[in-house]
């Protein structure tokens, strides 16, 4: 079995779609909604979430990486620096730690049919190599820890444990919640 992870680039898009948006549908998730405000989106794409996200895709950071199992899109890592990802760097919620210029991780999605399959562990390290090649000092998460198994309708967020298993350490609460719980702050520094 073979693992790859690649920033998404326009000749990938297809791909992350696969993951994502698999019907293509325009009133779906394009993964852009805890990245930019409206405004931003509406500028980029012209009322199309599809034209805005491939908008992103050719910025020198593009909006994250897809991973790859035997050639096969299987997952997908909203990453970027933080000061990219205007709606979390605007956040009263979700402040910065500290001055770090971090990369950021807001999404992490498992195509279906290829979850519990070891996908996420693949996809992170992929997503940490990106933002390290990139120079960033540290990248953070912000996900939750449930007390059981996690309700999938918001699996985009992560838990404690996947990150735990990714390196990461948690170095603050914040005040935003998902599914009733509270988000952590997580790091896995680099330097």
């Amino acid at each position: 079995m073979t693992w790859e992870t690649h920033p998404l680039t326009p000749d990938r898009f297809e791909d992350f779609a696969d993951v994502v948006n698999r019907n293509r549908r325009a009133n779906h998730c394009w993964c852009l909604s805890h990245r930019l405000r409206a405004a931003e989106i509406e500028e980029l794409g012209g009322g199309s979430r599809e034209r805005a996200m491939r908008a992103l895709c050719e910025r020198e950071h593009p909006p994250g990486v897809v991973t790859y199992r035997d050639g096969e899109p299987v997952g997908w890592c909203n990453i970027g620096p933080r000061s990219e990802i205007t709606r979390l760097d605007r956040s009263r919620l979700m402040p910065p730690t500290d001055d770090l210029p971090v990369w950021s991780i807001v999404c992490v999605i498992v195509r279906s049919g290829h979850r519990r399959q070891g996908v996420t562990a693949h996809l992170l390290e992929g997503a940490v190599a990106y933002a390290a090649s990139h120079g960033a000092p540290a990248v953070e998460a912000h996900p939750v820890d449930p007390p059981g198994r996690m309700d999938l309708t918001m699996a985009f967020v992560g838990t404690k444990a996947m990150f735990d298993r990714a390196g990461f350490r948690v170095v603050g609460t914040t005040d935003a919640v998902a599914g009733g719980l509270p988000r952590l702050t997580m790091r896995r520094d680099l330097g």
